[in-house]
């Protein structure tokens, strides 16, 4: 299993997504992890409308991707994976797979926006993410703070010192 592009994204499966990130990749899987999404069924209805064409679209929960990637059944597939929570790239680390570098798009703008971590103008780092993101870049993943393929990379190392 080839793991081509991994992102997270507070609106998993969108335009931006479907259209330039997952087919810059060279993927032929879209796989959104997400628990909500997954067992909500007029939400995933939705979400896959949004497929990017010529791609299969799996919209499954953390247990049930955690598991897959452990029975290897995406090993002849190029995966491009969107979460809206690192925790679970760290899972996938912890259980072997190779995420490749991570690419930080959007997140919910919180409330107190004071108490977390700016990283762009569309994405914030919750203090109790902070010790996740360090994990997966000490795995040696690179987190790259990108809305669209087309702006600058800044690395998310240099917020985190």
């Amino acid at each position: 299993m080839t793991i081509v592009g991994t992102r997270i994204d507070n609106r998993l499966l969108h335009g931006m997504v479907a259209t330039n990130w997952a087919p810059r990749s060279g993927a032929n899987r879209v796989m959104i992890i997400d628990d909500h999404t997954a067992t909500t069924p007029m939400l995933k209805e939705s979400m896959k409308m949004g497929r990017p064409a010529g791609m299969a679209v799996s919209i499954i929960t953390e247990e049930i991707a955690l598991n897959n990637f452990t029975n290897h059944k995406y090993d002849h597939q190029k995966v491009y994976i969107v979460a809206n929570n690192p925790r679970i790239f760290l899972k996938l680390q912890e259980i072997g797979v190779n995420i490749g570098n991570l690419v930080l798009g959007g997140t919910l703008t919180p409330e107190n926006p004071e108490n977390y971590i700016k990283a762009s103008n569309r994405a914030y780092i919750a203090p109790d993410q902070v010790a996740i993101y360090k994990k997966i870049i000490a795995n040696g993943s690179d987190i790259v703070i990108q809305y669209t393929p087309n702006d600058s990379e800044n690395h998310l190392t240099s917020l985190l010192k």
